[in-house]
């Protein structure tokens, strides 16, 4: 594809000294204008880098500018190699981005493991106190700083360790030409609290960086092209399960119970902070068994109650899901996905608990299962299960992941006037008559304590129920239970909308995605439309049940493409690929799938489906093979993968 001219091309760096070739005797150090920028930190967890890149996410935020986080951490206490990778700029970004434009590294296995990441023309600056680039390389602009002695210099011998992430914050800001003011409110904010000491020593190590002098080693500084907002509201920034953890609290859900577990941890930490202020409280169970438990006593109660967990807590927690499925209790799962089976990849991503969720469970206990796209979407999912779990009187599971999970991205901050719900229990006393199990009506409980006007009172167990809810051994009452309480699923089934096909409405290829791949399908699309290809992409939410009408969308293309982060199975298809080519019996239904712990990029998309054609987000060569399976960049693959913790 044609160079994208939008990001930074810089000259060559002379090798002798890190001076760019030709470098005028003053440098010219007026702002070039660029749309956006892809700028990835290299270093160990224990440097502070996700702090630093959250700051540049939190600022694009606050300057309305659009931004994506991309985030990979070692999954040992003695932490290891890390990355924060920051897309931020004035258009659409759907995608973290497939190449970075500006680099950093801190050391010396930072550079060499990233160092093929970063486009010809980039920048890559590095911790020359660290770091030995081989600056016969010629396909990079080479800044080196040294940014541990300065840091030192600036804050103390104490701070040998520490500081040097704010450090190349302040260098990236002068850099960038980026709002100093707003940082640095950011990072008075972020440590407000602590002690007084720690606020001036960030300050101090920002400033320092921010006042070295880069015109030094690059003649050019870069600024964000502005957008003026007309209208609209005010745009707010934060990770997925943030916005999962305010969405349940708009939704009026004030009760759940869970365990800790990598990467759902943070939901727990945040709504058991933040229920108390609604007149709530989440506690932390003994176990998940335990937890799941408790959050159906709170469902029992009246009042919508969460749990959740990643894939291993959700194994725990079947059994009682399979109770919620036959008492017809409603209740909010959530499983932030992780690489499995077992403890497998904790802080990786993978698509892989899809068929946990919809089959998980003992005899035939239906669910409903969503999944959120985008971090905004996380907000909006978490109203909709609750929506659903009320309606439908079912547990209703909410699959996020570790990608959608850390990551951090702006969007505009939602009208809570018009969606917060204050909860509520019904204690209005019944007529007689009343029948919760109703073979003729969705089930709907009354909350413990209203009053029974007949004095016949409902009973709710996990064995096989009348309509009133005793216990019964009826062939007939089970077949009829069984059914209604599949039924209501068809039911809902009939309400959701069919998702808006994204680029051709018709032609020779469709992906189709769900969850966080969100992103990089449609920038595939987007690049695969440029080349003349007649693609369009369609991504779920609700995944189980599915939307009615999607086989008259599939009828319009010559094959479906299903793109998804799970091994491709014995029969050679993912997961959603298998339920969708059981639902529909439709052979043309194709996978592109992945299991190395990382993000798809947009290449990989590409290359999955046009095998031979594109090797690259920014290049369409048919005359450069690209093997379908995926064999040839098993390699490539597997360095990465090491490069960035998963290995």
């Amino acid at each position: 594809m044609p160079e994208n001219t939008s990001t930074p091309v810089l000259p060559e760096a002379d090798a002798a000294n890190g001076a760019p070739t030709g470098a005028p005797a003053r440098a010219d150090l007026r702002p070039e204008n660029i749309q956006d920028a892809v700028i990835r930190l290299a270093g160990n967890s224990q440097d502070g880098i996700q702090t630093a890149g959250a700051f540049l996410a939190r600022l694009a935020g606050r300057s309305d500018h659009d931004v994506m986080t991309y985030m990979t951490i070692p999954s040992t206490i003695s932490g290891g190699p890390s990355i924060f990778q920051v897309r931020m700029g004035t258009g659409e970004v759907l995608s973290a981005g497939d190449e970075a434009d500006f680099l950093v590294a801190f050391y010396q296995h930072s550079y060499q493991d990233h160092i093929d990441f970063l486009k010809e023309g980039g920048v890559l600056l590095y911790d020359s106190d660290n770091v030995e680039p081989n600056l016969d390389d010629k396909r990079f602009v080479y800044v080196g700083v040294p940014i541990t002695g300065l840091t030192v210099e600036a804050l103390g011998g104490t701070a040998k360790d520490k500081g040097k992430n704010i450090f190349v914050l302040g260098l990236v800001s002068k850099i960038f030409n980026l709002d100093v003011e707003k940082l640095k409110k950011l990072i008075t904010e972020k440590f407000a609290g602590k002690d007084e000491s720690i606020v001036n020593t960030a300050l101090m190590a920002f400033q320092a960086g921010y006042a070295y002098p880069v015109g030094n080693v690059l003649t050019k500084h870069y600024q964000f092209e502005k957008t003026e907002k007309t209208g609209g509201r005010a745009q707010i920034t934060m990770d997925g399960n943030q916005a999962l953890a305010y969405g349940l609290i708009a939704a009026g859900v004030r009760y759940g119970a869970g365990y800790p577990i990598t990467p759902w941890s943070s939901i727990m930490e945040t709504l058991r902070r933040e229920f108390p202020k609604y007149g709530g409280i989440f506690v932390q169970a003994e176990d998940e068994l335990g937890a799941v438990s408790l959050a159906l006593g709170f469902s029992y109660s009246g009042y919508l109650a969460v749990t959740g967990s990643a894939g291993p807590g959700i194994s725990l927690k079947t059994e009682a899901v399979g109770w919620a499925s036959m008492a017809e209790i409603p209740l909010i799962i959530c499983n932030i996905q992780r690489g499995g089976p077992s403890t497998g990849l904790p802080t990786n991503v993978e698509q892989s608990d899809l068929h946990q969720a919809i089959y998980g469970g003992h005899g035939d206990s239906p669910r409903v299962v969503l999944a959120a796209s985008t971090v905004e979407d996380c907000f909006y999912i978490a109203i909709e299960a609750a929506r659903i779990a009320r309606k439908y009187s079912t547990p209703v599971f909410i699959l996020s992941d570790t990608s959608l999970a850390t990551r951090i991205e702006a969007f505009d901050e939602p009208d809570l006037s018009k969606l917060m719900i204050d909860p509520k229990p019904d204690l209005t006393p019944r007529e007689g008559g009343f029948k919760p199990y109703d073979l003729e009506r969705i089930t709907q409980h009354v909350p413990p304590g209203t009053i029974m006007r007949d004095g016949k009172y409902p009973l709710i167990g996990g064995l096989e129920h009348d309509e009133m809810g005793h216990p019964t051994g009826s062939p007939k009452l089970h077949m009829a239970m069984t059914a209604k309480r599949r039924n209501k699923l068809r039911k809902l089934a009939e309400e959701i909308p069919v998702p808006e096909v994204y680029g051709d409405q018709e032609g020779d290829t469709l992906l189709v995605g769900w969850g966080s791949t969100y992103g990089p399908i449609h920038d595939a699309v987007k690049m695969g439309r440029e080349h003349g290809e007649k693609i369009g992409a369609l991504h779920l939410r609700h995944v189980h049940p599915l939307p009615n009408g999607l086989e008259k969308i599939f009828a319009k293309y010559k094959r479906i493409v299903v793109v998804e982060m799970n091994d491709q199975g014995v029969y050679g298809f993912g997961q959603l690929a298998t339920i969708l080519r059981a639902r529909y019996c439709e052979p043309k239904i194709q996978s592109v799938t992945k299991t190395d712990g990382l993000t798809f990029r947009v290449k990989e998309i590409l290359q999955g489906v046009f095998p031979g054609e594109f090797v690259s987000a920014r290049g369409y060569s048919p005359n450069r093979p690209v093997s379908g399976n995926g064999e040839q960049d098993v390699d490539v693959a597997r360095a990465e993968s090491i490069a960035q913790g998963v290995g």
